[in-house]
């Protein structure tokens, strides 16, 4: 057992003791948390035009606060990247993390001094909570990969900007950086495929232990390697032991997964953001990510149905129910205030407060009062696709209002990487399922204001040419899963099978 090994695993138990310190004590914890944003805020612009002087409980803030995203933040955000201090928090910003958004075009999202350790320790320590509870530790001494975005930045006003894993990549610790690949001409590469490409070419022949990145651009990389070498995954990489991913629910690329690896690797969900590193999975058989209540944000959490009524209530920690979909707010010592990032989630234990991501507040099919969710989307076709056979690459689901003949339905384009022999009954089996899940989309169907699904065959890498015609292909991009509209499926027209 190497010394690093060893290393690990002390440092692992001494991690664990410390979040189960604050985990066991949520509601003193974001109390404190609290206080201390209020604190140090109050003579920032923001602070100022909000009294904060005198907020001394929840309830005084959400009279002077309001819930905001970023296109009603953005006046307080541009006079920061025009270089202004103490304009939502104390100073100027390190970074800005650099995300596109549909609304509101580029976002500059600020990253300060004490806000950019919490990014960074939170994907250390659920690796470290992944030693102490299985006591593996071995794969500490093989090499990593983590498939992100270039980390060339550039600067604004004297402040770096960069895509949030570019970052992050700048903190890879020195114990790491021999065993971290690709290396850095490699993972400077703008060009998605030249680069995961490149990557293959430098990494076929080492002995991967760790793999982390979205899965689609992983299970990219992991077709790629095969192509090459003719070989699974798991066969290439004989100490392959660990896989961490996020940004996407992995269930609808598990099965895919499985056959790319053809062995059983233990993983680790992650629930980054640009705003805040809020979760990740801390146990292996416990439901749902551990949400990080003692990294300087304070969480409230809007009813998802009660969302778009006029002065919903916020509720905090120590109010929430499990079971119940929320859209989720943060303050953070980066300067968000009740802020909107726009995610949905579900809390699957409240001892200690563990959460699911159930989709996007803005990413949902309500055309016709249905208000299905992504979590509810990725369920059917994780059942259908289990009772029918066959895998899947990627999907998307929007509504088809005006059909040329026939009620609307919903149509779900979708990209096999295996496709099923009997389509017909995995379109019953999918919306079988929905049915069963969204009671509003059941008495649709029944009331024959709608007809059952339709599937739209994609053909292959179609996804991957529509990403890349949008300049989203690879990194940190994520396809929608829902659409209320038909943008994405009018783009994905010229893209399907007959």
């Amino acid at each position: 057992m190497s010394i690093k090994v060893i290393g690990a695993k002390i440092f692992a138990k001494y991690i664990r003791k410390k979040i189960d310190k604050w985990s066991e004590n949520p509601i003193e914890t974001q109390e404190r948390v609290f206080k201390y944003l209020i604190d140090k805020a109050k003579d920032t612009s923001f602070g100022k035009d909000h009294d904060f002087d005198n907020i001394k409980t929840h309830s005084d803030f959400v009279k002077r606060v309001p819930v905001r995203d970023y296109e009603e933040l953005r006046s307080y955000v541009d006079c920061v990247v025009a270089g202004e201090e103490d304009i939502l928090w104390p100073g100027k910003p390190l970074y800005f993390a650099k995300t596109s958004g549909t609304t509101s075009g580029v976002k500059y999202i600020p990253l300060t001094k004490e806000s950019i350790p919490y990014h960074i320790n939170a994907a250390r320590n659920a690796i470290l909570c992944y030693i102490a509870e299985t006591g593996k530790a071995s794969f500490v001494d093989g090499k990593m990969i983590f498939l992100q975005g270039s980390p060339v930045l550039n600067e604004k006003n004297g402040i770096k900007l960069g895509r949030l894993s570019g970052i992050a990549a700048h903190y890879v610790p020195k114990y790491l950086q021999k065993n971290r690949m690709p290396s850095w001409e490699t993972n400077c590469i703008e060009d998605w495929e030249t680069k995961v490409d490149a990557i293959v070419e430098e990494t076929y022949k080492e002995n991967m232990s760790v793999i982390s990145g979205i899965p689609p651009w992983v299970q990219m990389y992991f077709e790629r390697l095969k192509n090459k070498t003719g070989k699974p995954i798991g066969e290439l990489f004989n100490s392959f032991e660990l896989f961490i991913y996020g940004g996407v629910n992995f269930e609808p690329y598990r099965a895919t997964f499985e056959q790319l690896i053809q062995r059983k690797v233990d993983s680790i969900e992650l629930y980054p953001a640009s705003e805040g590193f809020f979760a990740f999975q801390d146990k292996q058989n416990e439901k749902g990510m551990l949400l990080q209540l003692d990294s300087e944000m304070f969480y409230e959490f809007v009813k998802t149905d009660e969302f778009f009524t006029e002065n919903p209530k916020r509720y905090t920690i120590g109010e929430v129910e499990v079971g119940v979909n929320y859209v989720i707010l943060i303050s953070t010592s980066a300067g968000l205030w009740s802020y909107n990032i726009g995610d949905t989630v579900i809390f699957t234990s409240v001892k200690p407060y563990r959460v699911i991501v159930s989709g996007r507040i803005k990413h949902f099919i309500s055309a016709f009062g249905e208000h299905v969710i992504g979590k509810e989307v990725d369920q059917a076709l994780k059942e259908g696709i289990e009772q029918i056979g066959g895998a899947v690459n990627e999907f998307t689901v929007a509504p088809q209002i005006n059909p040329k003949e026939g009620l609307p339905y919903h149509e779900w384009f979708i990209e096999f990487k295996e496709q099923p022999t009997d389509i017909e009954r995995l379109t019953i089996a999918i919306d079988t399922s929905l049915r069963k899940q969204n009671s509003y989309y059941d008495d649709l169907i029944e009331g024959s204001i709608l007809k059952p699904l339709k599937i739209t065959i994609v053909q292959k890498d179609g996804f991957k040419m529509y990403m890349k015609s949008i300049g989203k292909l690879g990194g940190q991009n994520k396809l929608p899963r829902l659409s209320n509209d038909r943008k994405i499926a009018e783009a994905l027209s010229d893209m399907v099978v007959g």
